[in-house]
């Protein structure tokens, strides 16, 4: 059976989801494969424009929408409290759904509102001086609508988290942050467990993807020989005992990939470490971050984390 776990609404979560990010094109056709897979969460995210071609792969599935669960995610352009419901009413029409199992703020950081994804002036994001704490209240009231199931937040600091925490009624159900072996996040990852908050990896593999530039340099994750020799006793690859690295913690994984062969096999990645593993593989963080928007978004993230 594949793994779920209890969110703090009473909800499940499956430990393995399906991540949508990039190549918008061929988005269709890889949620398609991975539904037919036994995938049955998927993530997306407005700013990914990869809402429509979900929506169409899922409809075309068959697959009953009770026995899914949907990810999406509000951007930095639409935090001003007014345009929080709207904008989640565009996330659904595009989805072609009632609801949406999680609502995320993907980013702690309001930008100009309108349209325009990515406002910029003299090259330079447009902020916009936005509480976060007021974003997530309307959040809150999206709750009672029957349009969201859950929500929560996204690439947040620890010190975000407590002040929202602090602020508001609602504890998210979920973080969704950058976690992997080489970027560990302990403390950052018991902390929410304390406090009943699920963790999701995002980028789960570290640098695979070419968008992450010179930090390729440094070689790829999955290329660890520890991961490799770990997975010799479950007859597993690297990249599968890298998704059971964050299941054994009770975390979410999502893996994303185009070709058929690895959509199936990341599936596999869905069992435990053992506790000795668990530990061979604490050796090998670098605490090296990959997904680090800050100064490009108009201001710093992570300062309180690692990989900073």
């Amino acid at each position: 059976m594949p793994t779920k776990f209890k969110l703090n609404t009473g909800a499940e979560i499956p430990g393995i989801g399906f991540g949508t990010w990039q190549d918008e094109a061929a988005q269709e056709d890889a949620v398609t494969e991975a539904l037919k897979a036994g995938y049955r969460h998927i993530d997306t995210a407005r700013v990914y424009l990869t809402e429509k071609p979900v929506g169409k792969a899922i409809k075309k599935s068959g697959i009953p929408r009770e026995e899914l669960f949907i990810t999406t995610k509000l951007w930095n352009n639409k935090h001003h409290p007014d345009d929080v419901a709207p904008a989640l009413r565009q996330s659904l029409d595009d989805l072609a759904m009632e609801y949406v199992d999680l609502y995320l703020i993907h980013w702690p950081v309001a930008w100009k509102r309108g349209d325009e994804l990515f406002p910029k002036r003299n090259g330079n994001m447009i902020l916009e001086d936005i509480d976060i704490v007021d974003t997530y209240k309307a959040m809150e009231k999206l709750l009672s609508t029957g349009k969201v199931k859950a929500i929560g937040v996204s690439n947040f600091s620890k010190a975000e988290m407590e002040r929202l925490l602090q602020n508001t009624s609602v504890v998210p159900a979920v973080h969704q942050m950058e976690c992997h072996p080489w970027l560990q996040q302990r403390e950052f990852t018991t902390w929410h467990r304390k406090k009943g908050i699920h963790v999701t990896h995002y980028s789960p593999f570290g640098n695979q993807n070419q968008f992450y530039g010179e930090k390729g340099s440094i070689g790829k994750l999955i290329d660890e020989p520890v991961l490799a020799e770990v997975g010799k006793q479950y007859n597993k690859s690297a990249p599968q005992v890298t998704l059971a690295w964050g299941i054994t913690q009770g975390h979410s994984v999502l893996p994303k990939s185009k070709t058929p062969s690895r959509i199936q096999a990341n599936l596999k990645g869905d069992f435990r470490l053992s506790p000795r593993d668990m530990e061979k593989i604490q050796y090998i963080d670098k605490k090296l971050r990959f997904n680090d928007s800050s100064g490009e978004f108009g201001r710093e993230f992570f300062t309180d984390l690692e990989g900073k």
